[in-house]
């Protein structure tokens, strides 16, 4: 169903993983697309390769959404190549697992930054930028309703993330812009799965009700949803895309 004709989304961190497959399902629902990357152009560009093959409108922009002035530039060139913006999904984001007594100053620094100033980043431009009626769609995590050992600072991150989404929806929804976190579980990308053993995979699998990890797929279709005109009496709440999880 072509649910989101007519409406042009931003999906940052969209050259890989979930990103990559918000983009793909958006698209393929109605919605032109700015896959925003940060360094990876080819995997960006095979993004809007494989929308646009599926008959789909997508450019691939690369930012840093840790940068003011990138992310300043990144809605300019948006909204002058597709006129506008209805839809933010802040997707960017880096996960390092560390016990808080091994996180180093530049582990907590560079989560931060990309997590939580990246978001906040793209929120204030969206504040003045985003069409009326719009929505922004922050990606958190359902590690934020457990207490994982090594996830500390990213939770902390994660946190923030929420509260900023909270707010927000209660600050801009004049415009009839709605605001909310969807919280994945475990889900099969490289983010998750890097550095992790097939036994502590597993083990996080086993904690929701259906005994897998999810695939992108299962997260970008609650997004879809949550981008839909169907969506819009749904804003300031944090939603557990999770299999039952937590």
């Amino acid at each position: 169903m072509k649910n989101l004709n007519n409406k042009v989304v931003l999906v940052t961190g969209a050259s890989r993983g979930i990103g990559a497959e918000i983009a793909i399902q958006l698209a393929a629902a109605g919605a032109k697309v700015v896959v925003n990357y940060s360094g990876s152009k080819k995997k960006a560009d095979n993004v809007v390769s494989q929308i646009q093959t599926n008959g789909g409108d997508a450019i691939a922009l690369q930012a840093d959404v840790s940068k003011t002035e990138e992310v300043k530039a990144l809605f300019d060139k948006s909204i002058n190549h597709f006129k506008k913006i209805d839809v933010l999904v802040n997707n960017a984001g880096i996960m390092i697992n560390k016990l808080l007594k091994d996180t180093t100053d530049e582990d907590f620094d560079k989560q931060f930054n990309v997590n939580v100033k990246g978001t906040f980043n793209t929120m204030r431009e969206a504040a003045t930028r985003l069409a009326d009626k719009g929505s922004v769609i922050n990606i958190s995590s359902t590690t934020t309703r457990l207490m994982l050992p090594t996830y500390g600072t990213y939770v902390g991150t994660k946190g923030a993330v929420e509260q900023l989404t909270r707010v927000f929806a209660k600050e801009i929804g004049t415009r009839g812009i709605n605001v909310n976190a969807v919280l994945p579980g475990p889900t099969n990308t490289e983010l998750f799965t890097q550095g992790k053993s097939d036994q502590l995979i597993e083990r996080l699998a086993s904690m929701n009700a259906f005994n897998r990890l999810a695939e992108p797929i299962d997260i970008a279709k609650v997004i879809g949803f949550l981008a839909s005109d169907d969506a819009k009496w749904i804003s300031g709440q944090t939603i557990g895309a999770n299999g039952a999880m937590a």
